[in-house]
This record gives C-alpha cells, structure tokens and sequence, in this order.
C-alpha cells in the first residue's frame, strides 16, 4: 500500500483514481496525502466495498465512489486525473467470506462475483457449459494443464448427481482430476481463479481500463497497477511496453514517429517485511508509468 501510493507522487492538490476501492486502504492512505483542494474517484463493482465507501464520501467531501467496474474509467473525460490506481484481482474481504464463494477452502455458494447484483454466479454457469467451453476456461485463464480431466470430471459429476451449488462440491471434483501439484498449492486454486475471472470477465475489463487510463491521465500522472497472477501482469507489461516507444507507420516511412504516451517504466516486487506481515502479497508484482504526451 505504501509503495503504491508514494508511486503515485501525489500532488495535494491534484485529483487521483482508485480504480479498486476493495475496503478502502489505498483510498484512506491517498486522501491524507490531498489538501482541501485535492480531490479521489473510486470505482468498485462490490456492493459492500460500495456502502463502506459511501460511508467515507459522507465524512470526507474530497472523496466520490462509483459503483461500478474500472473499464468505466474513461467516463472520467481528457485528462482528468492526476494519477490512476488498479490494485487488481480478488480482495482479502472477498477469499475470506464464505459467502461470496471465492474460497476452495472454505464451503459456500458457488459464486465468484465481484457484484452480486447482477450477472450469472458460476453455479448457474455451470449448469450449461459445455466440456470443449469449460476446458478451453480453465486452460486459458487458470493456465492448468490438466483442463481437459477437469472440465470432464466436472460433466461426469453434473449428469451422475446434478448442478454444483458449492464451493467445496468442485473443489472436490477438481482436487480428485488432478494428477499432481506444487508443494503446498491446492489442487483446485487454478481452476478456481479461472472461474473467477471469466465469470467476471476481468482480462477483458483491465484491457479496456488500461486504454482508458491514457486518455485520463494528465501528462505527468502516474499510472500504477498491482497484479497478482501472471496473466494479469503480462497484459499489463505488455501494455506498458507497447506505450513506452515511439511508433513508426511502416505505411508512411518519412513521416516523424508517433510519441510514446509512458515513460519511466518500472516494477516493484513487494519487501520481505511486506511478505512475512501478508503473506497473499508474495506473488504481487506492480508496475508504474508515467503519461508523456497530452491524450488525443
């Protein structure tokens, strides 16, 4: 967290974005940093980060939430921001309330959504999947290479006993096509962060905020963005690569390039004191650029 916000180099006067309320840490951290003048968005889909944030909008008058997810970030207009936070993926909140089913671990409905009012849960999902649909999920986004076992299990179990209605019925089927696994790791945690992110659609929604983020940031605004698995940080690298050069039109070989819209790119891996106070931030990895040119 405090990474994340001194990347931001706020300027207390300045207006900033947490794209990720989550319960608030980044946010509370940001606004002692602003003045009077300063002013914080947050966006956030879950509507208990919503009421808890609306509880801090009515005490502090710098700070408005939005309920609703960060690939609405362009709605904030040209260069409106100052800085841009996406602290990415599932919140400590989420994994450890049973009822929202994110957790292999402990039994609740089989849910995994970021907002419960509206959307399929991934029990109703899973209903109709088709095996060639649930294999191509887990591979793509769990990166498990026993998706087709597992997707297969997961059909034997619906035609033999019925629909999944929690989370410790699939874990059981997945842990049970799972050959073998690293030391330590359950056999269901790909299979479940698969579900999890295309039930929430969350590759395609950190695209779209990432190419929102350069026509919000004002030239000078830092964008900072925390990842927790592999795919979300490729896609942010590789963002952040493509952005941080200057582009020549192969069309148009005399013409000047086009300027890079980031610069300063770096990444931070959290300290081992960070790691042995949370251990979940061990796999983090976040990335800082800075915005270059005005947005188009």
């Amino acid at each position: 967290m405090n990474e994340a916000v001194e990347a931001l180099a706020i300027n207390p006067d300045g207006h900033y974005v947490d794209a990720t309320y989550g319960r608030g840490g980044h946010s509370r951290l940001i606004l002692q940093n602003l003045s009077a003048q300063g002013r914080l968005t947050a966006f956030d889909k879950d509507p208990q980060a919503v009421a808890d944030a609306h509880q801090l909008a009515a005490s502090d008058g710098r700070f408005a939430i939005r309920h609703q997810g960060f690939c609405h970030l362009g709605e904030l207009g040209h260069a409106s921001a100052d800085g841009v936070l996406l602290d990415l993926g599932v919140s400590s909140p989420q994994i450890d309330d049973p009822e929202r089913g994110f957790s292999f671990r402990r039994d609740g409905p089989l849910d995994m959504r970021m907002d419960t009012t509206r959307g399929q849960s991934v029990a109703q999902w899973l209903e109709t999947a088709e095996i060639s649909t649930l294999s191509e999920v887990i591979r793509e986004y769990g990166e498990e290479r026993f998706a087709q076992p597992i997707a297969k299990a997961i059909d034997r179990r619906r035609q033999e006993r019925g629909p999944f209605r929690t989370t410790l019925e699939l874990a059981e089927v997945v842990a049970g096509a799972v050959k073998t696994r690293e030391p330590g790791k359950d056999p269901a945690t790909r299979t479940f962060q698969a579900f999890r992110i295309f039930i929430n659609a969350e590759l395609e929604e950190l695209q779209q905020a990432l190419e929102a983020s350069l026509q919000v940031l004002r030239p000078g605004g830092q964008l900072v963005v925390i990842s927790f698995h592999s795919l979300e940080d490729r896609m942010v690298k590789q963002f952040m690569a493509r952005h941080s050069r200057a582009v020549v039109d192969r069309r148009v070989p005399f013409a000047e390039p086009a300027p890079m819209a980031l610069r300063h790119v770096r990444r931070v891996k959290p300290s081992e004191a960070e790691v042995q106070g949370n251990a979940r931030s061990r796999s983090a990895v976040m990335r800082v650029a800075e915005r270059t040119e005005a947005p188009a």
